[in-house]
């Protein structure tokens, strides 16, 4: 959709105010808004950091008859973590659950960053284990994160015993001839 890209590469020079005034526009013409046009706005909002207007959009989206998706989830979560309101992502990241979005390695990643950095390291971990019980294999930076947390806060051996994972992972993802192959 046309409007949908001219939304975006507003947002995307820094024109926000300009983004919003088109999408106003969108909706009293016959073409309305979908769930990519509320998309491109909810994350033009948290990354300029006016939280407030983008949950108040999210809310229209759903008041409008959108069905928010994985992405519209995972942008309220980015946006919601870089303002510190970490309660309030959780509360998204379970209403998600309940409407059975799954959540994936971005929304893992998210969380489980946010709560190690904030001190709750208690979270973090039981976020990394709900992950890997849904069978999403953590990302690198999943793994530092977690050790990097673990290091800080003086729990050394979970630290070295997470690097060890981390490792293991990695040499079960590139398979067995990786070493030979790199040494070439």
């Amino acid at each position: 959709m046309v409007m949908n890209r001219i939304i975006f590469a507003f947002a995307e020079c820094g024109q926000v105010d300009k983004a919003l005034l088109i999408f106003d526009q969108m909706k009293n013409l016959k073409s309305k808004p979908d769930v990519i046009t509320y998309n491109t706005i909810l994350r033009t909002l948290g990354k300029c950091g006016r939280i407030d207007e983008m949950l108040n959009e999210f809310v229209a989206m759903k008041e409008g008859g959108l069905i928010p998706d994985i992405v519209s989830y995972n942008t309220l979560i980015t946006g919601l973590r870089k303002v510190g309101r970490l309660q309030s992502c959780l509360v998204f990241f379970r209403e998600m659950c309940e409407r059975e979005i799954e959540p994936d390695l971005r929304t893992y990643s998210a969380l489980i960053d946010s709560f190690g950095k904030s001190g709750n390291i208690e979270e973090s971990l039981r976020l990394f284990n709900e992950m890997k019980h849904r069978g999403i294999c953590p990302s690198i930076h999943v793994y530092r994160s977690l050790i990097s947390t673990l290091k800080k806060m003086g729990k050394l051996e979970l630290a070295i015993a997470f690097s060890n994972e981390m490792k293991e992972s990695i040499s079960n993802h590139r398979g067995p001839n990786y070493n030979q192959q790199k040494n070439r």
